[in-house]
């Protein structure tokens, strides 16, 4: 008989879905290259944010919110935002928990700037897998 210490999976998940509660609102919130965000941004600021026809202040609700293990790492995911029939100029977006004090849960940087022009703004979040989750606990 073995004894490996560890980090329980169910523990990693448990800890996710306590502090990512499935049933709270998340928005999306797009942001200019003018914004400071980092792994210190703690909650929602409007300094920075993103402008323009089709997009409202405090962002869009997310949908298909889902929780799971991949092998040993706890995810969370989803549905890829948009925004249709719009004119926007976005470099980067964060994950706010609106049910919970506005705090952000995920800090994303497009790599440079993106700009719909009379159409849909649309952001492809990374696949929920354990190496590239928007959010997870590894």
């Amino acid at each position: 008989m073995a004894i490996t210490a560890a980090f329980p999976n169910q523990a990693k998940l448990d800890a996710l879905i306590a502090g990512c509660p499935p049933g709270n609102v998340y928005k999306a919130v797009l942001y200019t290259s003018a914004a400071t965000l980092s792994k210190a941004t703690e909650t929602y600021s409007a300094a920075g944010e993103a402008s323009g026809t089709g997009y409202t202040a405090g962002g869009k609700t997310l949908t298909g919110i889902t929780q799971a293990l991949d092998g040993d790492v706890a995810i969370m995911d989803f549905a890829d935002p948009s925004w249709p029939n719009s004119t926007i100029t976005a470099r980067g977006m964060t994950i706010v928990d609106t049910t919970n004090g506005n705090k952000v849960k995920a800090v994303l940087d497009f790599g440079a700037d993106i700009t719909s022009t009379n159409g849909t703004f649309a952001v492809a979040l990374p696949a929920p897998a354990a190496a590239t989750a928007v959010i997870r606990i590894a």
